[in-house]
């Protein structure tokens, strides 16, 4: 009994007398079968102790089981004879790592049992927010369904608005001087909101059938609830896609902007290099060790170096302002 105190926790919801209960797992059943409905979370990060103690509850088929234990994180939806199977999938933080969260809420006609790799961060906005929630709001065992989504479309968001954060800094620096570091952050939050993007899309269309079928294990005053949160997730998938744009628009202006100063600087070179070409050759033509060189006894030969070398640069500056080279 104390193993299961420490790995799970269980209350009990009295919807006609607003009326919850903390009770121990055990006492599930019991509960149930007073017309009671019965919210069961389990920790499985000890695994033999979980598997135990949702064996003996005898709440969900043995697939769903064996999903949470192996399956990678993957929103999904699984309909069964007696209960219904969603597999939701949360995003974390942690400094600049994105991590993904896994839940997989079972629901059935007078339960909900939710089974989570330690503690994650939308199942702790709900376990924070329900007590209150239930007591204003609360009308049916559908309640902790929306609980459920609200708090992981609200994750979210949150990691949405940090993404958000994170290209307008890229995007400011983009605009003044670059570091190389700034390459590798570009890169990696693309591939973080591609990554939450995945996320949210199959989110969005479990949390759409959910809204839109009939389901005994779902009331139907909740559906439309449902769909408004599916279309705040419609949202979110858009705004992902304008920040990547946002993101991929910033990076080519700033390689345009590289590629406008690289020409600048090329087109003053290819100026000097057009004056001094000519300007090359005379002094190689008088450069020569031929002994025959005859103005090289001229005694205004200086001068009449000088002479063409400044006629000659002149000429070509007019020429290159009248091509607008200057």
């Amino acid at each position: 009994m104390n193993a299961a105190h420490s790995i799970a926790t269980a209350v009990s919801m009295n919807f006609a007398a607003k009326r919850l209960t903390d009770i121990t797992p055990a006492d599930a059943q019991t509960e149930m079968l007073e017309d009671r409905f019965v919210w069961i979370d389990v920790n499985l990060e000890r695994a033999d102790e979980a598997r135990r103690l949702i064996s003996s509850l005898d709440l969900c088929p043995p697939e769903v089981l064996e999903d949470a234990f192996t399956r990678d994180p993957a929103t999904q939806i699984g309909r069964y004879e007696d209960c219904l199977h969603l597999a939701l999938t949360g995003c974390r933080l942690t400094g600049r790592a994105f991590d993904l969260e896994r839940v997989d809420a079972v629901i059935g006609e007078r339960f909900m049992l939710t089974l989570r790799r330690g503690p994650t961060e939308f199942m702790n906005a709900v376990h924070r927010d329900f007590r209150g929630d239930f007591m204003r709001f609360a009308q049916s065992p559908s309640f902790l369904l929306y609980e459920l989504w609200e708090s992981l479309i609200d994750n979210y968001l949150r990691v949405h608005e940090a993404f958000e954060a994170r290209v307008e800094s890229i995007q400011r620096a983009l605009s003044g001087d670059v570091e190389e570091t700034i390459f590798q952050e570009v890169s990696e939050l693309s591939s973080d909101l591609l990554q939450l993007r995945k996320v949210v899309l199959p989110a969005r269309s479990v949390l759409t059938e959910l809204a839109t079928r009939k389901s005994a294990f779902v009331s139907e005053a909740t559906q439309p609830y449902l769909a408004n949160m599916a279309g705040t997730v419609d949202r979110v998938l858009q705004d992902v896609l304008v920040d990547r744009d946002i993101l991929s628009d910033s990076l080519n202006n700033y390689m345009s902007m590289v590629a406008h100063r690289t020409n600048k600087v090329m087109s003053k070179l290819t100026v000097v290099s057009v004056i001094f070409l000519p300007l090359s050759f005379l002094c190689g033509v008088y450069g020569m060790n031929f002994e025959v060189l005859p103005e090289l006894k001229w005694s205004w030969g200086y001068g009449a170096f000088w002479s063409a070398v400044a006629v000659i640069v002149a000429t070509l500056l007019v020429m290159m302002r009248r091509a607008k080279v200057l």
